[in-house]
């Protein structure tokens, strides 16, 4: 069984128990988590990915999908359940419960709560977006 296996097994155990977020929805989270590590870089000390705590993640996760879906980005969130960032921590909790991620002490589903309001988010991100488009001067 290779790795990616044993993620779309675990991923199926969690939703049967937990049905409010979509498959796409946990595997965002994971790419998510993978591009906070990646911005982020490696620890100085270790040379290894450093831990990623969740206002962090909620960071590279705003980041990642407005990048990957635009101004659809929340309709996409919202299709997997996902409404909120407490959303986006339960979905990190139930990835840890079942063995796919780690967690350190310190770690809480508080880390997600009142991290941003999503709509808003993404419609000021590209709200912005425009206005340097419109405000561009085109050399042809």
């Amino acid at each position: 069984m290779s790795f990616s296996d044993g993620i779309e097994e675990r991923v199926a155990q969690i939703r049967r128990r937990d049905r409010r977020y979509a498959r796409n929805g946990y595997y965002f989270v994971l790419d998510a988590l993978d591009y906070t590590i990646e911005a982020l870089g490696r620890d100085q000390h270790t040379g290894e990915s450093r831990h990623v705590g969740g206002r962090e993640l909620l960071l590279g996760l705003k980041e990642l999908a407005a990048t990957q879906f635009g101004p659809l980005a929340t309709v996409c969130l919202e299709r997997w359940g996902i409404r909120t960032t407490e959303d986006v921590g339960e979905i990190v909790f139930n990835l840890i419960d079942c063995g796919l991620l780690s967690r350190r002490p310190s770690d809480s589903r508080l880390d997600f709560a009142d991290g941003f309001d999503f709509a808003r988010t993404f419609e000021e991100k590209f709200r912005e977006r425009l206005e340097a488009i419109s405000q561009a001067e085109f050399v042809l």
